[in-house]
C-alpha cells in the first residue's frame, strides 16, 4: 500500500491527516455545504461533515452545537455573504436590489437556500438581511406585524423561484429551440384545451425573466398590502419621525426600474 493510499484510508476512519490545518468553525461551514451541494440538506450530520473533513465527528462539537448548530451556521454564512447596497427609498427598486443580492448569493449554493426560511438566526450576520428588509417596509409606511408577515412571503416566494430556477426549468419548459419544438408538440397533443392553449408558453423556460416577473409580482402584492394594513389601522402613521420626514423618491416607471436594477447590478 503506497503511502498516499494509507492517508486516505487513516481520513476516511475519521483520524485527521498528517499536516492537515487546524479545525476551524469556517472550514466545518465549508464541509457542510459540500455535504449539502452533493446530497441535500437531509444528508448533514456531524458524521457525514466529519467525513468529509477527515476528522472525528467528536472534534466537531468544539465549535458547533450538533446538526443544528451546523446548519444554523450555512444559513448565517448564505446570509452574511449577501451584499446589499444603499437603500434609494423607492419600494420597488430597493426590495429587487435585495432580491438580487440574495439570489445571486443563492445560486452559488441553492440546496442550502431553504435553510434562510427555516433557522432561527440570532447572530448580527445572520439578521443583517432581515434588518434591511424590515427597513424598507418601514420606510414605505408598513406597520411592524404587517412587516414581518410580508417578510416571510417575499424570502418564500424567492427561495421558491430560485429552487424552481435550478431543480425543475425541464419540468416547466426548455430553453433550447428544438427542445422547445419537441415540447411544445407533446403539448399540443394533449387533448387539454387550456394547455394547448398555453402550450408555447409552457414549453418555455427563460429563468431570468421568470425571476424578474417573480418579484414584480411580488412587489405589487406588497404595496396593496401596505395599503390595506393602513386602511385597517384607520390611517395611523407608523413610522418614525425620521422615517415620516424623509423625502420621497420621484416615482419611476416600472421599465424604468427595471432599467435602474440592471444598471445597479451592472455596477453603471
Amino acid at each position: 500500500m503506497t503511502p498516499s493510499t494509507d492517508a486516505n484510508a487513516g481520513a476516511r476512519r475519521g483520524r485527521p491527516p498528517k499536516g492537515a490545518p487546524q479545525l476551524s468553525r469556517d472550514a466545518i461551514v465549508d464541509a457542510t455545504i459540500e455535504v449539502i451541494d452533493l446530497d441535500g440538506v437531509a444528508a448533514v450530520s456531524m458524521r457525514s461533515v466529519a467525513r468529509v473533513l477527515g476528522v472525528d465527528a467528536k472534534s466537531l462539537y468544539n465549535h458547533v452545537d450538533g446538526k443544528d448548530g451546523l446548519l444554523d451556521a450555512v444559513a448565517e454564512h448564505l446570509l452574511g455573504g449577501v451584499s446589499i447596497p444603499p437603500m434609494t427609498g423607492d419600494l420597488g427598486i430597493d426590495l429587487a436590489t435585495i432580491s438580487d443580492a440574495f439570489r445571486d448569493r443563492a445560486l452559488l449554493h441553492p440546496e442550502a437556500a431553504p435553510l434562510v426560511l427555516t433557522r432561527q438566526l440570532s447572530s448580527f450576520q445572520g439578521l443583517a438581511p432581515l434588518q434591511a428588509l424590515l427597513g424598507v417596509l418601514r420606510t414605505a409606511g408598513c406597520p411592524p406585524g404587517e412587516s414581518v408577515r410580508l417578510v416571510r412571503f417575499l424570502l418564500a416566494t424567492l427561495i421558491g423561484t430560485l429552487l424552481r430556477e435550478v431543480q425543475a426549468g425541464p419540468t416547466f419548459g426548455v430553453s433550447d429551440e428544438d427542445g422547445i419544438a419537441a415540447r411544445q408538440h407533446i403539448l399540443a397533443d394533449s387533448g387539454l384545451p387550456h394547455v394547448v392553449e398555453a402550450a408555447p408558453h409552457l414549453a418555455r423556460f427563460d429563468r431570468d425573466a421568470e425571476y424578474e416577473y417573480a418579484v414584480q409580482a411580488a412587489t405589487s402584492l406588497v404595496r396593496d398590502r401596505i395599503r390595506a394594513a393602513q386602511v385597517d389601522a384607520g390611517g395611523r402613521d407608523d413610522r418614525t419621525a425620521a422615517e415620516r420626514h424623509r423625502r420621497p423618491s420621484s416615482p419611476l416607471s416600472s421599465d424604468d426600474r427595471l432599467v435602474t436594477r440592471r444598471l445597479r447590478r451592472n455596477g453603471a
